[in-house]
């Protein structure tokens, strides 16, 4: 767990100090924020590996900062810690790409015991993706943009940004649909249609067809029975080959 670091954006004093001192007595390396503006700068940092986020945050609320870390970094791990326990928050919460939801009053074994379970689940998100390379297309996952040529360029939604760097992260295997929903979108697939997948999978297809070439360069295989691949021509890149 020592290199685990867990950031605890917390307003109310008592329970950060309990959660911090907690994590921190479970082997964990833990920073904390008292309101969402400090929250946000501080998860938006690569060294942070998992958030705990509280909804009712002074300077910028709970919903906001997720919505806003979304964008900059899709896949970290975020366990939402608040006092609304009704499912309407709940069901918001998770959509918005929350891992899991802990209402208070919780116990530290309870947290504790979360916060394994959905480092265990994320293990292998593609956190360190910067980019990659597609023929002569560069994409940049944190612009978020498809880039041929300086006046060439394709935009990425959040969503398909995150399905293909986690694609990317994976390219030795294929991913199931449910893995992309569990991990991508941070909901259950259970009993959920997955039909959304693929049509996220459509879009991206069509935006990453080269604009100056008949036949298009392959991105994303399907796997029969199995669901999507990184086909071997995206190619991953490092941050410095992203500038242009």
């Amino acid at each position: 767990m020592a290199s685990v670091r867990v950031l605890v954006v917390e307003d109310d004093h008592a329970i950060r100090r309990g959660l911090v001192d907690a994590l921190r007595s479970s082997g964990y390396q833990v920073t904390e924020a008292a309101d969402g503006a400090r929250g946000l700068d501080e998860a938006v940092k690569p060294t942070v590996d998992l958030i705990l986020l509280d909804l009712l945050l002074p300077r910028r609320d709970g919903f906001e900062v997720l919505a806003e870390l979304r964008r900059q970094r899709p896949t970290v791990p975020v366990i939402i810690l608040t006092a609304r326990g009704g499912e309407n928050e709940r069901v918001r919460g998770l959509k918005m790409g929350a891992d899991d939801y802990v209402v208070k009053p919780f116990s530290a074994r309870e947290l504790l015991a979360r916060v394994e379970a959905v480092l265990r689940r994320s293990g292998g998100r593609a956190t360190d993706v910067k980019g990659a390379r597609l023929g002569r297309a560069v994409i940049d996952f944190q612009r978020r943009e498809i880039r041929w040529s300086d006046k060439d360029r394709s935009e990425l939604s959040e969503m398909e940004a995150a399905i293909l760097s986690f694609l990317l992260f994976h390219r030795t295997r294929a991913v199931s649909r449910d893995e992309l929903l569990s991990q991508v979108w941070g909901i259950s697939p259970q009993g959920l249609e997955t039909r959304t997948i693929d049509m996220h999978v459509a879009r991206l297809r069509t935006k990453l067809r080269d604009p100056a070439r008949r036949k298009p360069v392959e991105a994303i295989l399907t796997v029969r029975a199995q669901g999507y691949m990184a086909a071997p021509d995206l190619v991953p890149m490092e941050q410095d080959g992203l500038k242009r």
